[in-house]
């Protein structure tokens, strides 16, 4: 039978339903409209705003996920500290704001000094590539609560009032520019795991498909693994975004709309326009490892598409006027990029050169 991203243990849906409900009962803030610290209405949900003077601060909040299981079997701790710091910085990018600070939670049921120095370094690590202070954190110790390490943080970012990037200016005929991931990233690792135990495979097993050594960073000699591959860190996009946005070559507004490709897949593009409907005609090459996880567990590919970025991290929308000098200038910085597809006015859908890829949901 076909593999899913409900039946390894994660319903996409009935999460979307249960977050709904959390939002729903929350009331409201207790800041005045226009006063330090109130809220800012902010359409796609990548981030929060507050008011903060004549800038806004920009918040967001997310944690590693089940890729940390497999660190924990395999022993290998360097690449998580960037995927949180990943996970929450490229959120931040999605609204327009430069990530400045972090701080990080850890949750162990017994506390291992050789585990915290690895983590601390790869945060480290993750604060020289996201161009962050690391501002604090707190370590608990939790037995009986938790059974293997838990990582998760929160970014502060800044942006000055009226920059903001929401997708509102968004228009028919906006130019689609994809940028690379570094692999699987930090989501859909509940399926992917499935997968390898359904195939018998192990972490430390040699990968049975090939892939360009030089986009992985190894830990180990020899031929990759699959522990290797999986655990390869998720791509930190502060550059060339931050850069493009505060010094490219075309004005801030002509950047529509900027989207973070993580659980959800393609249909995270659906979060940035009420009415406006996107289409991929030319996708990123599909990295080999989203091949193999597909064939292992007879996965269809719009439910590929719907769990993993296959191999497109974030995407960018631009106007048709910017689209040349823009793709031109990333492609200098992030060699893979590429012009994917256009903004449509076919109604709020995600459709895809596969036919079978569509989304009308997030």
């Amino acid at each position: 039978m076909p593999m899913d991203y409900a039946s390894s243990g994660v319903d996409i849906e009935l999460e979307g339903d249960a977050v709904g409900a959390l939002v729903g009962a929350l009331t409201q803030s207790v800041r005045i409209k226009g006063s330090l610290g109130a809220p800012v209405d902010l359409p796609g949900g990548f981030g929060g705003l507050v008011e903060f003077g004549d800038k806004y601060l920009a918040l967001a909040t997310d944690g590693v996920g089940s890729k940390l299981t497999i660190a924990n079997q395999v022993g290998h701790w360097a690449g998580v500290g960037i995927d949180c710091m990943a996970m929450n910085v490229n959120d931040l990018l999605c609204v327009g704001a430069e990530p400045i600070a972090f701080v990080d939670y850890i949750a162990v049921p017994k506390p291992d000094p050789t585990v915290h120095a690895a983590i601390g370094k790869s945060l480290a690590e993750a604060c020289s590539r996201a161009r962050v202070t690391l501002a604090g954190g707190e370590t608990a110790s939790l037995p009986g609560i938790v059974n293997e390490l838990d990582l998760s943080g929160t970014a502060l970012g800044w942006l000055n009032k009226g920059s903001e990037i929401t997708g509102t200016n968004l228009q028919a005929g906006d130019v689609l520019i994809g940028l690379p991931s570094s692999g699987v990233h930090s989501n859909g690792f509940s399926l992917v795991r499935r997968v390898v135990k359904h195939c018998g495979a192990s972490w430390d097993d040699i990968a049975p498909f090939e892939v360009d050594d030089g986009r992985i960073e190894r830990f180990r000699k020899g031929r990759l693994t699959l522990g290797e591959i999986f655990l390869n860190p998720t791509r930190i996009y502060c550059n060339p975004i931050v850069d493009l946005i505060q010094e490219g070559p075309c004005e801030t507004s002509q950047i529509h709309a900027i989207c973070h490709i993580t659980g959800g897949g393609l249909s995270n593009l659906l979060r940035l326009h009420e009415s406006l409907g996107w289409h991929i005609h030319t996708p990123l090459p599909v990295l080999e490892e989203f091949d193999w996880i597909q064939e292992m567990g007879s996965i269809e590919a719009r439910e590929m598409y719907r769990t993993f970025n296959m191999g497109m991290g974030m995407v960018i929308a631009v106007s048709e006027k910017a689209a040349e000098s823009v793709m031109e200038w990333i492609s200098e910085r992030l060699p893979g990029s590429a012009i994917v597809g256009n903004v449509t006015d076919n109604g709020r859908v995600v459709t895809h050169i596969d036919p079978s890829v569509r989304f009308d949901t997030y």
